[in-house]
């Protein structure tokens, strides 16, 4: 009988229309399965052999650790500081307006001042400072604002004998403690470079009412510097301005630099 009947089964499942029945019925039952699973309705679950259970039971819920998420740091901006390089304004006397003082021999002010000016901004811009060479009158110097301002100007030849330099700032200074500390740095370190003597004694009004004092910004230090006499400081001033020039810078750099004579 056993025969018997694994043989009917043989045959049919040999008959082409069962077997292609039972494959509709697996494609439809798995065609279901496929709707139904990912709504839920027809759950899957897990079965683990009983030992695993047992293990599962006894060493509680499988805790998988998460790396804490680090805060991205966001990085603070390095601000770099632009460095102040010192403007330094040169007013070369008389220049653009008149001839200022004249010799008998022709020789005048105006042109001994430009020659030491020309070179004082040179030399200041070879040191890295931003000089910039002005006229008398300068439309520039209406509020003009810089770290220095130095008005360069010589005596007359009319004092036959009379040697020597002096330099003055404004009478009411608005800022008197760092213009006295111009006036001094000019006056030791021309002294020293030239070998001429200070003289106090020939300070005119001129000086220390100088027009440009009022003109430009009252907290631009500002100081004027006659450099000597044209008639017997002739060979310094007109033999030699590089020398003259070179003593002007030494006191500028000096107030720069805030040192204190």
């Amino acid at each position: 009988m056993k025969r018997s009947d694994a043989t009917e089964s043989q045959q049919a499942l040999a008959d082409p229309w069962i077997l292609g029945r039972v494959v509709q019925v697996l494609v439809l039952v798995a065609f279901v399965a496929a709707l139904t699973v990912p709504t839920g309705l027809v759950p899957i679950v897990a079965v683990a052999y009983h030992q695993d259970a047992e293990a599962v039971r006894e060493e509680g819920p499988v805790v998988i650790p998460l790396a804490p998420i680090e805060p991205t740091a966001t990085p603070t901006p390095i601000y770099t500081p632009t460095p102040h390089v010192p403007r330094v304004g040169i007013i070369a006397g008389h220049s653009g307006h008149d001839t200022g003082a004249v010799c008998a021999d022709g020789l005048q002010e105006v042109k001994v001042n430009q020659a030491i000016a020309e070179l004082v901004v040179e030399q200041l811009t070879q040191l890295g400072y931003r000089a910039e060479q002005l006229e008398e009158f300068d439309g520039r110097l209406q509020n003009f604002r810089a770290d220095v301002l130095l008005s360069i100007h010589a005596d007359s030849c009319n004092v036959p004998g009379k040697t020597g330099f002096k330099v003055a700032r404004v009478e009411a200074s608005y800022i008197p403690g760092a213009e006295d500390r111009l006036v001094a740095c000019l006056s030791e370190r021309y002294a020293q470079r030239t070998g001429l003597a200070f003289d106090p004694y020939t300070i005119t009004f001129d000086m220390t009412q100088y027009h440009a004092f009022y003109e430009i910004d009252p907290d631009t230090p500002a100081a004027i510097i006659e450099t000597g006499f044209m008639l017997d400081d002739r060979d310094l001033l007109v033999g030699q301005p590089e020398l003259v020039a070179e003593g002007i810078v030494d006191g500028l750099v000096c107030f720069l630099n805030g040192e204190t004579p």
